[in-house]
Order: structure tokens, then sequence, then C-alpha cells
């Protein structure tokens, strides 16, 4: 067997690229680095705007070719950095001596050695990773999620008066409505929105305990926490004032949690709406083209839905182990977190791939309402709650002296299927006001949703 030509490992590089090429941009080692140079670039700007070390301010000519550096970054830096670690072993290390090549013929040499001024690598990296993962929070996952949550709270105002048999514990229940059902996930995933939108991006620039050591000792007088302060809060960060030599990774665990907590919402929608497809609540619309089934042409599976279900346990399993592992680091600083968040694309990969998924499977989908009004009809047993919760209001009221009235329908209901005619026979015979009476006797099970429509209006 002749060997294979080098090949990608990760299904999210090959098989589903399409669906989370966005991340790269952000998430992507290229992406890491780019923001390396961007963190480099604004500490010379910001020790030259104040004519720190013998540097004078910058023009805003040479501030633009500067920044030049980050917003022209591309394959020829990428390349060049490879050589570059390839020789360091050091990727911060590397991106410094890219920046000061770049010096040159900008005519900036003269401040080369303030290049890295009094930073440890981990000043880089945690601003890096605090920029490239909000970035990709806020213009790529978060707007996948927004764009899912537009999708149900459609379908929760299209299906919001189509009543429906309830199952609690997989049996028949008191009936609800498709939109209401729905409008449930929408309010828990936009509360999850909110808080993800919420989440503090933290960054330090202290040296290498957090002390600000070498800082002060090259010039004790400057106000070295305000200077860091701002340096950090103008890269759109917040600043940590307390840190090791590592920033304490408290907020990447929090917004983790908050993803992986999005998941696992998203894992009860696909797994329910795909128990909807099986017992044929829902139709599948049949795509043009596509095989359900290598053998059994009448098939149309709900890959969306299982697709999603395999993608989210993934995503918050990576997740979930990135926010238990991040938030240990022997003493000052180990390396444990460098390796674990070169996998953070690789969760928010598997989540942004579900949510693309989902939303696709959403959009191929119909209402079957013929089947979910002869499913109502043929389970009137589900009006006893109705009918011994009227008893129990009209005993207390002292129109009736029924003894027991849960007792009185669960010997009429339980474990049985019963029609209208039956039911209509035995209220008939209730010892209960002629209100009451009337009020039941007018009860079908398509009718006995209370105020499922309207609920859908707490979504706003």
């Amino acid at each position: 067997m002749s060997p294979l030509p080098p090949q990608v490992l990760s299904p999210l590089d090959g098989r589903y690229r399409a669906a989370v090429t966005e991340l790269g941009e952000h998430l992507s080692e290229a992406g890491l680095n780019r923001a390396r140079v961007k963190v480099e670039v604004e500490w010379l700007i910001t020790l030259t705007d104040r004519s720190l070390f013998g540097s004078v301010p910058l023009t805003a000519e040479q501030k633009s070719g500067l920044r030049a550096l980050v917003t022209d970054f591309g394959q020829a830096e990428i390349d060049e950095l490879a050589t570059l670690e390839a020789v360091t072993r050091h990727d911060v290390k590397a991106v410094e001596y890219l920046v000061r090549r770049r010096l040159v013929p900008l005519g900036l040499e003269s401040i080369s050695e303030l290049t890295h001024f009094a930073a440890t690598s981990e000043d880089i990296n945690n601003l890096a990773y605090a920029l490239t993962v909000s970035e990709a929070v806020r213009e790529v996952w978060l707007p996948k999620l927004r764009a899912l949550i537009g999708a149900l709270r459609g379908l929760a105002t299209d299906y919001r008066a189509d009543a429906m048999l309830a199952r609690t514990h997989g049996q028949p229940a008191t009936p609800t409505t498709m939109g209401k059902e729905l409008a449930v996930f929408v309010y828990r995933l936009e509360r999850i929105q909110k808080q993800v939108e919420a989440n503090e991006f933290l960054g330090k620039f202290s040296g290498a305990t957090g002390t600000f050591a070498a800082h002060v000792a090259a010039d004790p007088d400057v106000d070295w926490p305000a200077v860091s302060r701002e340096f950090v809060e103008g890269l759109g960060l917040g600043w940590n004032p307390l840190t090791t030599q590592i920033e304490s990774h408290d907020w990447q665990a929090e917004l983790y949690g908050k993803v992986s907590h999005a998941n696992r919402v998203l894992h009860n929608l696909a797994t329910d709406i795909w128990t909807y497809i099986s017992i044929g609540y829902f139709r599948q619309v049949p795509q043009a083209g596509a095989t359900g089934s290598s053998t059994m042409p009448h098939k149309i599976n709900p890959i969306r839905f299982e697709n999603a279900e395999a993608n989210l346990e993934l995503s918050s399993a990576i997740l979930d182990s990135l926010a238990a592992t991040l938030v240990t680091s022997r003493l000052q600083r180990d390396l444990t977190d460098s390796t674990t968040q070169r996998n953070i694309g690789v969760g928010f990969g598997h989540s942004l791939l579900a949510l693309d998924n989902l939303l696709r499977g959403l959009g191929e989908i119909d209402l079957d309402r013929d089947l979910l009004a002869h499913d109502l009809d043929t389970n009137w047993e589900i009006l006893g709650e109705a009918i011994q919760t009227v008893i129990r209001a009209e005993v207390s009221a002292g129109r009736s002296s029924i003894a027991d009235p849960y007792a009185l329908l669960k010997e009429l209901t339980r474990g049985k299927r019963i029609n209208r005619a039956d039911l209509v026979a035995f209220v008939q015979e209730l010892e209960i006001g002629d209100a009451a009476k009337e009020r039941l006797l007018g009860l079908t099970p398509a009718g006995y949703v209370g105020l499922a429509d309207p609920l859908v209006d707490y979504l706003g």
C-alpha cells in the first residue's frame, strides 16, 4: 500500500471545513500570530507615545506603517514565522524577530530595542488569546447562535396555536402547542446568549511574575500599572492587575462554561426535534439529490440533528476540559495551558458546526398538523386532569360532595383509552355545578392547551 500525501487529522479541517472556516480567521495558529504582532506593535506605540527611554512619539504615518504589519499580515508572514520558529524554537520570540525585521524598511531601527520591552511571553500571549477568542465569539459564534434563535423564534410564532399531545415520561400528557415548546428553547438560549455577550475578556501586562519588576528597574518613576491598564484597555480588553506570570484564565473558564451550557441546551433541542420527527409530528422536506439510506430509498434520515448532537458532545467535552484545567497553574507558571489553549478553536469549531446543522435542519422540516390532530383525538383520557381539578374546585366551593376526585378519575382513565362519548357520559353524571359541567362538556384534547398560545408572547 502506497503512503498517502500529508493529510489533516481533524474533520473540522477536512470534511467540515466550509462550515467552520470563519473561525480560522481568529482561532488558528496564523490568527494567534497576527494577534501577537498586534500586541507587539501596540506596545511599541504605547512606549513611544510616552517618549520613554529616549524615544519620541511616532508620526501618524509611522504608526500607520506599523499597524499595517497587522492589517497586511498574510502568507508571507506565516511562512517567515515558521522559518524563524524553526531556529528559535519559541513562537513568541519568532514574532518579536519578525517585528524587529519590519522596523528596518519603515526607518524605525532606533526603537528596535523597545520591541517586546520588559515583556514576558505570556504578556503577549494572554492578550493575543483574549483578542482572538473575543473576536471569534462576537464575530462568528454569537451571530450563528443568534441566527438559530431567530429561526426558532419564527417557528415558535408560526406554530404557537398548533395544539399537540404532550409527552411527560414519554406518555400522553396534558396538551401543549408546538410553538410554546419551541419558545421554551428560545427563552433558554437567549438567556445564555446574554450571559456570553456579557462575559469579560481580561488581560495582563505586568512581566515575568506579575510584579512589574523589570519595568521598575528600567525606570522607577513611571506609573507602570497605569501604563499597563491603559494599554490593555486600549486593546478593548479588561485589565487584570493581580496575576502571576500568566493571566489566570478565569474569564476563559467562565466563557467556556457558558458556551458548553448553550451546547447542552442545543443538544436537548436536537433530541426533541429528532423525537418529533420520529413520531411523525415533523415531516422532513426531501432535498433534491439527497440520499437518506444506502439501501432503503424511502428514508429521509434526520442527519442534521444527529450530526449536531455528536458535535455538541465533542465541543462540550473539549470546552469543559479547558474550563477545568486552565484555572490551575503551578505556582507562578507552568506550560500546561500552552497546548490546551491551542484547542480552543476545536471546541468552538464543533459547536459552530452543530449550530450550522441545526439551522439547516430547522429549515428542512414541516409540521404535520393532521397527525397532531389525530393523536389528540385518540387520547381523550388526558382530560382526566381537567375533570378532577374542576371537581376539586367545586368541592371546595361547596357545590359538590364527591370524595377523592383524583381516585375517581384514576379509576376511569388510568391505563385505558376512552373516547368523547365515554367522557361526556361520565361528566353528565357528576355532582357539580351547571357552569362547571358546561365547561367540562365543552372541552376537547385539542382545546385543552391552557395559555400555551399567549405564553409565546413572553419572548417579547
